[in-house]
């Protein structure tokens, strides 16, 4: 760990007790749907689909879930949309207590064939045949590895501001010197999604294969890394008033139509 001189930060909140979280058995299963849905992420914009306004509508019948998934035009990627439907169909069958799941896409223009392929568990090959030009796992590499570039810049970015760090110090500079919050832990996050270290002596700043850098290659790095984030910022502000445009129903909220029903029979 290298010694900085701190700038001065805003005192940090007391970290929330384990024993303080609520039993998962007195979450409600709208509730547990939800946060199952949080996880899933856009590959291409990193941020979930819930905060995108991707997820437009959630109908839970008996303990039964059908959500619908939607997105900023009918052309977006196949690619995309598949693995998106895929990840939030995944992730819901993970939640405790859930009946039957349907997940479909709306207003796509591969909808009825990414519809029929989720329903029948017919895979992204099975789903696309010889449409499928790129496995899933290729795809996710490649926007995981995007991903942990912009997190890294963030860190990166957030130390030069907030200590008397230099960009010339910065190969020296270890997770550890990352002051914990949002942009550390998706950091981690993104490193362990990736292969990379996430110990707090790892080095903060590292190449496209996870080797820490010397001195002088740092600021053409941060250069490129802060090119990546700004374009998947940027994408995501596009998509967000794409997204608005054509539905009109998307503002800053977006929490998604959420109809709970229970059968009277």
């Amino acid at each position: 760990m290298i010694a900085m001189a701190a700038k001065a930060l805003p005192a940090s909140q007391p970290a929330a007790r384990p024993d303080a979280r609520p039993d998962a058995r007195s979450v409600s299963l709208s509730e547990r749907v939800l946060a199952a849905l949080s996880t899933v992420v856009d590959p291409e914009l990193d941020e979930p689909i819930t905060e995108l306004g991707f997820v437009r509508s959630i109908r839970i019948r008996n303990g039964d879930v059908t959500v619908h998934l939607r997105l900023p035009t009918s052309f977006c990627s196949p690619n995309f949309a598949y693995l998106m439907a895929s990840d939030a169909l995944d992730a819901l069958r993970q939640v405790e207590r859930i009946g039957r799941v349907v997940v479909q896409l709306d207003d796509h223009h591969d909808s009825d064939k990414i519809n029929a392929g989720l329903a029948a568990d017919a895979g992204y090959v099975g789903t696309f045949g010889v449409e499928a030009e790129t496995s899933l796992d290729e795809l996710r590499e490649i926007f995981h590895r995007k991903a942990h570039t912009a997190a890294m810049e963030r860190c990166a970015e957030a130390l030069l501001r907030t200590t008397e760090l230099a960009v010339d110090e910065l190969h020296a500079a270890r997770l550890a010197d990352v002051p914990a919050g949002p942009h550390k832990e998706a950091l981690l996050r993104r490193r362990a999604a990736v292969g990379l270290g996430v110990r707090p002596d790892d080095p903060l700043v590292v190449d496209e294969e996870g080797r820490p850098l010397a001195a002088a290659d740092v600021p053409l790095r941060l250069r490129f890394a802060k090119a990546v984030r700004i374009s998947i910022e940027g994408n995501a502000h596009f998509c967000r008033g794409l997204l608005a445009t054509r539905y009109g129903d998307v503002t800053t909220d977006v929490t998604p139509d959420v109809t709970t029903e229970r059968s009277t029979s």
